[in-house]
């Protein structure tokens, strides 16, 4: 059986629609939130969207303690405040797959416009935060939470990882692959997440005028090197 994999804010849209894609390609999921009633609410409503797959809720800290992969999927206002929570739960050669946009809507700005964070990224502020060991990699900052709630929705589409250790990486790719249409590429360092954290706004401001839901997908590359 798969290990279990943690999605910290997991009751948000994209949490939620990362926790029923994998549950329905077997991978067991935890979904994590603030308050445990509220875990268990959205894990109830996952397994009525997945009858067979095998999903637990659980408060964030606890959940985080329950696999080798904990996603942390929420909005940039409150990633300090998760990460500062979760510096008892995280141990030692975890991964953290950090998919938070500083975006200006975190302080009543515009989804459209990113906001200029010290380290460069939110992924490279989520370096600082965790405890020594746990290893982040940036990913899914171009899928849309809606499309992959919408389980009758064909995804079709690539996820730029980012991150400072090939193994890690690989292995956050390897869970993203399992998800039929979405195809998980190697985008380098860690520092590179701060040109991929700008690409959710990018397309953010592309749907909105277009009325569409685009994502990305690379021309050219037939085989993604780890």
């Amino acid at each position: 059986m798969p290990s279990p994999v943690p999605i910290v804010g997991g009751t948000g849209t994209l949490g939620f629609g990362l926790a029923v894609r994998l549950a329905r390609v077997g991978v067991p999921v935890i979904i994590g939130s603030r308050r445990a009633d509220r875990a268990e609410e959205a894990a109830g409503k996952a397994r009525e969207r997945v009858p067979d797959g095998q999903i637990e809720g659980l408060e964030n800290a606890e959940a985080a303690t329950r696999g080798d992969v904990v996603f942390l999927t929420v909005p940039f206002r409150a990633q300090s405040e998760n990460l500062t929570n979760l510096r008892e739960a995280l141990r030692p050669g975890q991964i953290l797959v950090d998919a938070t946009v500083p975006m200006a809507a975190a302080i009543s700005g515009k989804a459209t416009r990113l906001l200029g964070v010290p380290q460069g990224s939110a992924a490279e502020q989520a370096r600082e935060m965790v405890p020594e060991g746990v290893t982040v990699v940036s990913a899914l900052h171009t899928v849309a939470g809606h499309v992959l709630s919408d389980l009758d929705h064909r995804l079709d589409e690539d996820v730029l990882v980012c991150g400072d250790v090939r193994d890690s990486k690989r292995t956050v790719a390897e869970l993203i692959d399992r998800i039929p249409g979405l195809r998980a590429v190697n985008a380098g360092a860690l520092e590179t997440a701060r040109l991929v954290e700008g690409l959710t706004p990018l397309l953010i401001s592309i749907n909105a005028r277009n009325k569409v839901t685009a994502g990305i997908r690379l021309t050219g590359l037939e085989e993604p090197r780890w």
